[in-house]
């Protein structure tokens, strides 16, 4: 096991292992103490805030990201000239797509379910299986995965060179660089724009805050279960996770059709026999506004979403009054989705490339001509 991998289920571990426990008892025969839960739950998590967190060389400045919320719109940086970074990452539903698994160039289904944009800013990591160190680096990805925007660096500079308000955007966006079109600099602007799509002033937030009236009685039980069941050992901090990876399987594996033995996850990272079927810990925050679940997208219903969490990180089954707590408690992380005014962008020129449609599959040609 690698020693991130395998300090993280050391602390998981130590963490159940020690957690303090206040009783989650029925509320009419005792009612929840707010001063101490909110006090102990302050040890595990942070409020989201309301201002986007400064970015380790890239500063954040007003022309940067309004060029990056242009960027995250643009189709154009795809070979199809039809996806968009909010095409997978949809900013008016959960900062998802609601798929099993995303849609990409000539309609594959890429292989796994993608992660929510809101709030990535606050992960240790992104993807599923870390591979991308920060927003800078994972949008280079899907730019040029060919079961996703299937384009080139060389091709979307060529495109973005073509039409010259992007040539002036960019250079007010990186007045200091003598190219300022480059590839580096569109996912540095899109890495701009994407920190500041945060969700604070949620429910939970108001409560660890101190309004005590911010989350319902159920809420609260489930708050409570939350940190006594142990589920805090993985999802905990800003973001109730996104912080460290684990094994989908703690205790006991889920099954094939739930967790496909052809996708290891960060094994295929570090090569490292014993991080297979580790993932980075899902961030929680509106969780209940990104179905399906899992990176396999395979669990449509939060319910059993956590149900089967129980089993397979905490080897127990959870009863349906604490399942319904639970639940209730994950309500309370949807946030204040920021306001993203869609951008005009500009028109294409004669020198702007034409979208390779014949990239398309055959027969998805075919289709597209029947239509």
């Amino acid at each position: 096991m690698t020693r991130t991998t395998l300090k993280s289920g050391l602390v998981a571990a130590a963490l159940l292992a020690a957690l303090p426990v206040i009783e989650s008892a029925p509320v009419k025969a005792q009612p929840i103490d707010d001063d101490a839960l909110i006090k102990y739950a302050s040890s595990f998590f942070s409020p989201i805030p309301t201002e986007p967190p400064e970015i380790e060389g890239n500063p954040l400045t007003p022309e940067k990201i309004e060029l990056g919320k242009m960027l995250f719109f643009e189709p154009r940086l795809s070979a199809s000239q039809i996806l968009s970074c909010n095409s997978c990452h949809n900013l008016a539903m959960g900062g998802d797509d609601n798929q099993e698994t995303s849609i990409g160039h000539g309609w594959q289904a890429g292989p796994r379910n993608s992660p929510t944009v809101f709030n990535a800013v606050f992960n240790v990591a992104q993807f599923w299986d870390g591979r991308a160190a920060d927003l800078k680096e994972q949008a280079k990805g899907p730019i040029q995965a060919s079961v996703e925007m299937n384009n080139d660096p060389e091709r979307v500079i060529a495109t973005l060179r073509s039409m010259p308000e992007y040539v002036e955007l960019f250079k007010r966006a990186f007045p200091d660089d003598k190219d300022p079109i480059s590839f580096d600099n569109v996912t540095r602007a899109i890495e701009a724009f994407e920190a500041t799509l945060i969700t604070p002033n949620a429910p939970f937030d108001r409560y660890l805050q101190g309004d005590k009236d911010a989350l319902t009685e159920q809420q609260k039980r489930g708050l409570q279960t939350f940190i006594n069941a142990g589920c805090v050992a993985c999802h905990y901090g800003v973001n109730l996770g996104g912080q460290q990876y684990f094994p989908f399987g703690v205790v006991e594996r889920p099954g094939a059709e739930i967790l496909p033995r052809d996708d290891k996850g960060r094994f295929e990272v570090t090569k490292t026999a014993t991080d297979e079927y580790v993932f980075r810990a899902v961030p929680l925050r509106n969780v209940a506004l990104t179905p399906p679940y899992f990176h396999s997208g395979k669990v449509w219903d939060l319910k059993q979403a956590v149900a089967i969490m129980g089993v397979a990180q905490l080897g127990r089954e959870l009863s349906d009054s604490e399942i319904d707590d639970i639940v209730a408690f994950l309500w309370s992380l949807n946030g204040e989705k920021p306001r993203v005014e869609l951008p005009q962008l500009p028109p294409r020129t004669q020198e702007t490339p034409l979208p390779l449609v014949d990239t398309l599959p055959q027969a998805q040609q075919t289709a597209s001509i029947k239509r």
